[in-house]
């Protein structure tokens, strides 16, 4: 009744969520439509129906990717999940699969809310009218629609990844930190869009002032330890199915699919995309390994000295991780954006309110991801014979990179950082 209430509350007070509702009740009932329709056949809901057929029915040939109309990428767990749709049938399993992801997005903005309301710095307006503005634009951004249309899977990885940050921010006992790194371990074996995240988990941070290093041991170990658990449990698939190991990694790193020309906007894939159209010699791993080594490195250097306040450490490395994934892996996608773009508002929030940074990068990048990536795809298409490189979000994704960069060696977090570091000698954190 709380939920109904403080929803029509918003409904009467803000012009901007009213508009937001409609728009994306419109994205929802569209997308419903034409894959039930023209789109049957060519959406990425089907691949994962077929995966829960295959799961079903005959596990060995999960990573047999005749069976799709693109590749199935993901840990062999993460076809148990859609095991209950293919069971449903195709038609009422998208249904309520495409229920479920309205839902999500409800709940995603309820988290943004109250994670905003945990962190929001004392310089920013102390009213709502800012925070449903933020909300708002995510309901109405672009890859929404798009990650509707394709049946995708982002909103479970995005509400995974802000539950398990939300428990991070609120609880201080381990128990809970175990709790939430178990849940952004489930998000990873669903899609592994979150795995670099992990490093980030480590409660960590070198004093630069001091020259001494900070390190909360029993609070990292629970983490990884809490991480690590679901994720190991397809070890037993893999042991039992010694077959799916080899599909898995040829799908993934080895086999023909991350050569493909395609409009991916990692700089691995631009990279792969340069080589592939003038005939250069390449090996895809060493590409991956090395781009990956770059900003793996060095994202992870300035968050280890990052000076920032008690909290706000995991949110900056939950964005650098992502950030990382989508310059990195082979493939990413514009329906991607939808697990960035959160983090992105939840930034606008912590860094000053006239921050030069917070306009530079993070809210350049969130408009941009939000109203404007999907037409430089649609460009991709139409150069892709003599052009083929998607590199417009690349640009803002290495701005908000060197924003976040930036900001963790700023002086102007000297004073907070070393509140941080005298919380963790004392044992409180």
């Amino acid at each position: 009744m709380k939920c109904i209430e403080r929803f029509k509350e918003l409904w009467k007070s803000y012009n901007v969520f009213r508009i937001a509702v409609v728009i994306h009740l419109c994205y929802f009932i569209i997308s419903l439509i034409c894959v039930l329709t023209i789109l049957r056949d060519q959406n990425d809901f089907l691949i994962y129906f077929n995966a829960g057929r295959i799961f079903y029915t005959n596990i060995n040939d999960l990573y047999n990717q005749e069976h799709y109309i693109w590749d199935y990428r993901y840990l062999p767990l993460s076809a148990m999940f859609f095991v209950p749709f293919y069971l449903l049938g195709f038609d009422l399993g998208f249904i309520v699969f495409h229920v479920l992801n309205l839902i999500l997005n409800i709940l995603i903005c309820v988290l943004l809310y109250k994670i905003i309301r945990l962190v929001r710095k004392e310089d920013h307006e102390q009213d709502d009218k800012r925070i449903i503005l933020y909300i708002s634009l995510y309901l109405v951004a672009a890859p929404q629609m798009f990650n509707y249309i394709l049946g995708q899977i982002n909103l479970y990885i995005t509400f995974f990844m802000l539950i398990a940050l939300y428990i991070f921010l609120e609880f201080e006992q381990l128990k809970w930190h175990l709790l939430g790194s178990m849940v952004l371990g489930l998000s990873i074996v669903l899609k592994p869009t979150a795995l670099l995240l992990i490093p980030f988990l480590i409660v960590i941070n070198y004093n630069v002032y001091h020259k001494k290093l900070i390190f909360d041991f029993y609070k990292s170990a629970i983490r990884i330890i809490g991480v690590i658990f679901p994720i190991s449990l397809n070890i037993i698939i893999f042991l039992l199915y010694p077959k799916l190991w080899d599909g898995f990694v040829e799908t993934n790193f080895t086999g023909g699919n991350p050569l493909t020309l395609n409009f991916s906007f990692s700089i691995t894939k631009i990279i792969l995309n340069f080589c592939y159209m003038y005939n250069i010699p390449f090996n895809q791993i060493y590409i991956l390994l090395i781009v990956f080594g770059i900003f793996g490195i060095l994202g992870y250097i300035f968050f280890l000295f990052g000076k920032y306040h008690e909290r706000d450490s995991i949110i900056y490395g939950f964005t650098f991780g992502l950030v990382i994934t989508l310059l990195v892996y082979y493939d990413s996608w514009n329906h991607h954006l939808l697990n960035l773009t959160p983090l992105l508002i939840i930034l606008i929030f912590i860094l000053p309110r006239n921050s030069d940074i917070t306009d530079k990068y993070i809210k350049k990048g969130f408009f941009f991801f939000s109203f404007f990536d999907l037409a430089f795809m649609g460009l991709w298409f139409l150069t892709v014979l003599w052009f083929p490189y998607n590199f417009a979000s690349t640009i803002f994704l290495l701005l908000i990179f060197y924003g976040l960069s930036k900001h963790s060696l700023s002086t102007d977090n000297k004073d907070s950082f070393n509140k941080h570091v005298k919380k963790i000698q004392g044992g409180k954190v």
